[in-house]
């Protein structure tokens, strides 16, 4: 049982590849559907469980963000294949997001050496909007608000990502929010190495 929240994590980085061979060999709505729903299924409950068998470690956590980071690249990749012009018309938008984790990954490894898992709630309101805008996208072939609004939760929880490894003195892995940051700026923590 202390297996299934690394297996369902490696599930959903798993999909990825399927994600996009379903785009370029057989680009099948309800094949990309059962993708997302298991993805997101996983996403909620990998942590869930991990945290209810006392397996959810900093190491169980930055592999959970890795592989959100995979399942949703190829997800991106799968929506430029079919519906180029969707991504294009909003180019300007996704290069804001594209710089903004750019700059969070490149900040997070010279501040910290590794990538932040801070898992905001923030970011969870963003993983829902990543699904249903890859789902009306993907599934249902529908280009709409819900892509927009899903990239403009990106934009907010980048921003706030950034705030919070700034406000942050050491590395630390389930910051709920920016006030979650602030507040923890006076407390001592273990170094890196013994918190993996």
């Amino acid at each position: 049982m202390k297996h299934v929240p690394l297996i369902l994590t490696v599930l959903r980085a798993a999909l990825g590849p399927v994600v996009v061979a379903l785009a370029f060999f057989d680009p099948w709505p309800v094949g990309f559907g059962a993708c997302l729903v298991i993805a997101f299924l996983s996403d909620v409950f990998d942590g869930i469980i991990a945290r209810r068998l006392g397996v959810a470690t900093p190491a169980l956590r930055r592999l959970d963000s890795i592989a959100d980071s995979i399942f949703y690249v190829a997800a991106l990749l799968a929506a430029y294949h079919l519906h180029r012009e969707a991504i294009i018309q909003r180019w300007h938008v996704l290069a804001i997001l594209a710089a903004l984790e750019a700059a969070r990954y490149a900040f997070d490894y010279m501040k910290f050496g590794r990538e932040a898992s801070y898992h905001m709630w923030s970011s969870k309101a963003w993983g829902i909007g990543l699904f249903v805008g890859f789902f009306s996208l993907l599934a249902l072939g529908a280009d709409g608000m819900a892509v927009d609004v899903a990239i403009w939760i990106g934009i907010v929880a980048d921003i706030e990502g950034l705030a919070i490894s700034l406000a942050l003195r050491e590395w630390r892995s389930d910051v709920p929010s920016l006030v979650h940051a602030m507040k923890l700026r006076s407390v001592p923590v273990e170094s890196p190495e013994k918190r993996s």
